[in-house]
């Protein structure tokens, strides 16, 4: 609730690179909407594949995992599960397909966010579950040796139930207002949420999931089609790293929400790139430079190398693609770390990218 006490000083004047993102998820959002309406069918094959990939990436984050087969017979509702941890991917599934089928029906409430919390830990009999901390916690990190490190200590569990309250109270309103971007106000919500902390256990998937929730009321529904937590699982590091930056002086009110923010959208635009590969709006309209370009000004990591865009764009030639690369070095878009086959590249500015 930090942030929104204070949103005026933290997007009243939103820098370019911020500004950038958000209008490339706008326009990514209404080429979405258009392919929907021609495509159906596609779609709901990705739909599919991005059910199991998020049962499965959001859970391995948090260290709980299960062989591949089993997660998809899981999540495919196929069989039942055997022990803990297919217990809570099972559980991550069923509150999965209900933000999925019921995200615009359930109010934004924080009796609902506990309720859904309840739903995740269905088949482990957690009966703290659905119910917000009684006792404190804080949020550690294990180290290469195996020991552990206090990485942030969130919100007392006596100031939680109140903080709650407000920070749904407070996100609400300006929604309503509309005076701020919406992505912005989800961006600072779920990094809120996070900060409170505001169960004994789950906190991690549950701004997943929130976050997924959040895109659907704001009809940005890429979430359906691609998996949001498996981009979120693929850069984990960069992921801590700006949740790190920006609880600094967070208790205080004295925070910076800039890197978080930016992590956020980055997450958002990513999906959207990964969803148009995919689907080849890009690609279909015959300019595979946008393919390209979509990507170097979308990337999470502002360094990347020849094999990640020929990854991310394929039946790009590595002819076409170092030619690309040299025009937007020409147009100080972009600037070369090195020399060879591995070298990296790195990105100067994003607002080249205006499709």
């Amino acid at each position: 609730m930090h942030s929104f006490r204070e949103l005026e000083r933290h997007f009243g004047s939103v820098p370019q690179s911020l500004l950038n993102l958000l209008t490339a998820a706008d326009k990514a959002a209404g080429r979405q909407q258009a392919f929907a309406d021609q495509s159906p069918q596609q779609l709901e094959t990705l739909r599919q594949v991005a059910r199991i990939q998020s049962a499965e990436a959001s859970n391995a984050i948090e260290n709980i995992r299960a062989p591949k087969k089993r997660i998809e017979e899981l999540v495919n509702q196929t069989t039942e599960p055997k022990n803990r941890s297919e217990q809570e991917i099972a559980g991550y599934r069923y509150v999965l397909d209900t933000i999925h089928a019921n995200a615009k029906g359930i109010d934004f409430e924080p009796k609902f966010v506990e309720q859904l919390h309840g739903y995740m830990a269905r088949f482990t009999g957690d009966t703290t579950a659905g119910h917000w901390k009684k006792l404190d916690n804080t949020v550690e990190e294990e180290l290469p040796d195996g020991t552990k490190r206090v990485r942030f200590e969130p919100l007392p569990a006596d100031q939680t139930p109140d903080a709650m309250d407000e920070l749904h109270r407070r996100f609400n309103q300006e929604f309503g207002a509309g005076d701020y971007h919406f992505l912005l106000l989800a961006a600072a919500y779920v990094f809120d949420f996070t900060a409170i902390h505001p169960f004994r256990d789950g906190n991690g998937r549950m701004s997943r999931l929130i976050t997924l929730w959040l895109l659907y009321l704001g009809d940005y529904d890429v979430g359906r089609y691609i998996s949001l937590e498996k981009i979120i699982e693929e850069s984990k590091e960069t992921y801590y790293q700006a949740l790190g930056k920006s609880t600094q002086g967070w208790r205080e009110g004295q925070h910076d929400l800039q890197p978080w923010v930016e992590y956020f959208l980055g997450i958002i635009n990513a999906a959207y790139a990964e969803l148009e590969k995919r689907t080849g709006v890009v690609a279909g309209h015959g300019s595979k430079r946008q393919l390209v370009e979509s990507f170097i000004a979308t990337s999470l990591n502002s360094e990347f190398s020849m094999a990640d865009i020929r990854q991310a764009c394929p039946g790009v030639g590595d002819a076409y693609i170092k030619q690309i690369l040299q025009e937007l070095k020409a147009d100080g878009v972009v600037e070369p770390q090195g020399r060879g086959r591995g070298a990296k590249w790195k990105r100067l500015r994003s607002d080249f990218f205006d499709d």
